[in-house]
């Protein structure tokens, strides 16, 4: 209303003046209606505006324009890790750099994925390859403008080509994500130990009235995991978000008016199938079934330079590649998804849209192999979406699909997927808040909103984990969250397991304990029950967890009807606290006291910089995922959880802060390795610069193509 009488002020102005005022007024106009937010327009020139963290600007006169800028500024950042990935996405990183890649080469090739990444390329629309084309070309360029800056090693790569951007996109979704290669090759459904927080809150849950979104993917510190921040604003787009090194797009992102996250969901797009082998053949539906085989040529790089041919046979049934073979048997791998090669436009046109309609209008594509999408929006709408290539099953609950699958029948031959509309989504809750933390999509929200019964059973598991309970606990007993309590619950190092079980522990450790089995009492009691540098019992506790079963640790086994406090009480307290008194030993002895703090045990190292931590595992419900591996000295070293961290409000302006842990680049040399690593270990986010003049204010370096 204001506006339009403020509009109506400079039209009776208008009247009582000369036309020439008339481009003035409209330019008011304009602004007025506009507001604050970011108009993409077109400008005469393409240039990037890097800001002092390192996070690249990208204004592009056109969308071939910015993907140009998008893959320069890529190489600028991480050039040799990029060039690196993809040579290995080729299956020819053995032939560039030795035999250490021959396993790899070996997983890309038997899969298809060069094979495929062409196929792929070639399905797009003439205008998205041509996108592609133009980020590969921003790759070449870099690398030949500043030759001294990509290592020699990783140059034999180049020139890089769309197919290759394409064969990285295949490698990591749909083989490394969607399908482990060493969960196929250990024969198990082990996991890839990834996951991510995600928070989508509604107007009536927030203090501003405003709906607020959280991104917290927990990823690998290292390899083809590493995130990359970027703005991109070109015609038709702003989004301001961030991407796996190597993708052309932002996977996670936001505008003025939307935004979303992934989490890693409870999928199983894959399956391993055990074969009857018959003469040169399989059993299949008594009958015997010849394997389509080729022979591919890997070369290995040798130490003096030279090159070692080694013949790879691939087999594969109707059920996909032969991945073993022994005994008269043969396992065949079978991955859902692979004739669905639009995940690029998807994503792209993704961080185009303005509403929650457009929004799914992308999303029903159904493109993207695997993740939940938590989304929330200028209009108030939260949604959860449990996305995923998800084969329609003829049998089975999910526990079923987990194991090796017989393959001698085509009843359990899947060969389609379920659409849209029969994946687990809620839009706008009763609760006002919606969560996921890796768990299934049924305690996505309280009261639950997506039943479990009404989906197949193989759909997804039925369990919710500590982390999850934490995050629903800090949502739930809040009403009204403002932003700084967004930005500080997701910082929340306590831990849910202690939570719950310290309160049996401790009292049989004082029952059933010697000398260091009470003194272990008094020290876990003292605790705060927090992962924080300066915090002291924490140590004890997580490494006495390491050493419990934990499905055999609690009299009472988690349950549907109290999915929030249960598990819950001590099954067999003497030998909690047995395990309790040798995990006291250990750690006095290698520490000189049980009560050690958490820092000086659990180091963030990056570069130079050495600094205390905080954190920890998921399994002990901890909300700041922080993974760690052994250093030296008994310490050890953070290598994977926290790595993209984004908090949005989405008022007029949009309110942003983020932090990308490891700094937003690895190429030697760049102040922007570890440079952001300092706030992570304060439990800061910074502010996001999405507005020219912020971003000139805080100016690094600029590029004008």
């Amino acid at each position: 209303m204001v506006v339009l009488m403020r509009i109506d002020i400079l039209l009776r102005a208008y009247k009582r003046k000369s036309i020439r005022i008339l481009p003035f007024i409209l330019s008011l106009i304009l602004i007025l209606l506009v507001g604050s937010q970011t108009i993409a327009v077109t400008t005469k020139s393409t240039e990037i505006l890097w800001d002092k963290f390192g996070v690249p600007h990208i204004y592009g006169k056109n969308d071939r324009s910015a993907f140009y800028a998008f893959g320069w500024a890529q190489t600028q950042s991480h050039g040799d890790l990029l060039l690196r990935l993809y040579g290995q996405a080729r299956g020819r990183a053995a032939e560039y750099w030795g035999e250490e890649y021959l396993e790899s080469d070996r997983w890309v090739q038997t899969m298809g994925v060069p094979e495929r990444a062409s196929s792929w390329y070639k399905a797009q629309s003439p205008t998205f390859r041509s996108y592609l084309d133009a980020f590969a070309a921003g790759i070449n360029a870099y690398a030949k403008q500043n030759p001294n800056l990509i290592d020699d090693r990783f140059e034999v790569v180049l020139p890089v080509k769309a197919e290759d951007v394409m064969a990285h996109l295949h490698r990591v979704l749909n083989f490394t994500f969607v399908v482990n290669p060493q969960s196929v090759f250990d024969l198990s459904k082990q996991k890839l130990q990834a996951g991510s927080n995600g928070w989508a809150i509604a107007p009536t849950h927030t203090a501003s009235g405003k709906a607020m979104l959280l991104a917290n993917p927990h990823l690998p510190w290292s390899d083809l995991f590493l995130w990359y921040e970027a703005q991109i604003t070109a015609p038709g787009i702003d989004a301001y978000g961030a991407t796996l090194v190597g993708i052309p797009v932002l996977a996670i992102a936001f505008n003025n008016n939307l935004g979303w996250t992934h989490t890693v969901n409870t999928y199983d797009g894959w399956d391993l199938y055990e074969l009857t082998l018959a003469g040169n053949g399989y059993r299949f539906d008594d009958k015997v079934r010849k394997f389509q085989t080729k022979t591919l040529s890997l070369k290995v790089k040798q130490k003096d330079g030279s090159l070692q041919e080694q013949p790879l046979v691939v087999k594969s049934s109707i059920h996909g590649p032969v991945v073993a073979e022994k005994n008269g048997k043969a396992v065949a791998l079978r991955v859902a998804g692979l004739d669905r090669p639009g995940v690029l436009q998807q994503w792209w046109d993704m961080a185009r849209s303005q509403n929650l309609k457009k929004f799914e209008t992308a999303l029903k594509r159904l493109q993207l192999s695997m993740f939940t999408v938590m989304y929330a929006d200028r209009e108030g709408h939260i949604m959860h979406l449990f996305n995923g290539q998800v084969p329609v099953r003829s049998q089975g609950d999910f526990a079923y699909w987990q194991g090796v699958i017989p393959g001698d029948t085509s009843k359990t031959l899947w060969t389609k997927i379920h659409p849209y509309q029969d994946l687990p989504r809620i839009v706008d809750p009763k609760s006002g808040w919606l969560q996921n933390t890796n768990d299934p999509p049924w305690t996505t929200t309280f009261p639950a909103a997506i039943k479990a019964d009404n989906y197949p059973p193989y759909m997804a598991p039925r369990f919710m984990d500590f982390r999850s309970q934490g995050s629903v606990r800090m949502l739930a007993e809040d009403d009204k969250i403002s932003f700084d309590e967004m930005v500080a619950y997701k910082h929340s190092t306590r831990m849910e397991l202690a939570d719950r079980i310290l309160d049996d522990l401790i009292p049989a450790a004082r029952k059933y304990g010697q000398d260091l089995g009470r003194k272990a009492a008094s020290v876990l009691e003292a605790w705060d029950h927090q992962a924080n540098a300066d915090s002291r019992g924490a140590v004890l506790f997580a490494f006495w967890v390491q050493e419990m079963d934990l499905d055999k640790t609690f009299r009472k086994p988690w349950s549907e009807n109290s999915p929030r406090t249960t598990p819950d009480g001590l099954a067999n307290p003497k030998s909690a606290v047995a395990t309790l008194e040798a995990v006291a030993a250990k750690v006095e002895k290698a520490y000189g006291a049980i009560d050690v703090a958490w820092g000086d045990v659990f180091r963030l190292r990056l570069a130079d910089v050495d600094l205390p931590g905080n954190g920890g595992d998921g399994e002990l419900g901890i909300f700041r995922v922080l993974n760690f591996a052994p250093g030296e000295n008994g310490q050890f070293q953070g290598v994977a959880g926290d790595s993209y961290v984004a908090a949005i409000e989405f008022s007029n302006p949009v309110r942003a802060m983020a932090l990308t842990s490891y700094g937003n680049a690895s190429q030697p040399g760049s102040p922007h390795i570890s440079d952001q690593l300092q706030m992570f270990a304060n439990q800061k986010l910074r502010t996001v610069w999405r507005d020219r003049s912020d971003i000139l204010a805080h100016l690094e370096e600029r590029k004008i193509f």
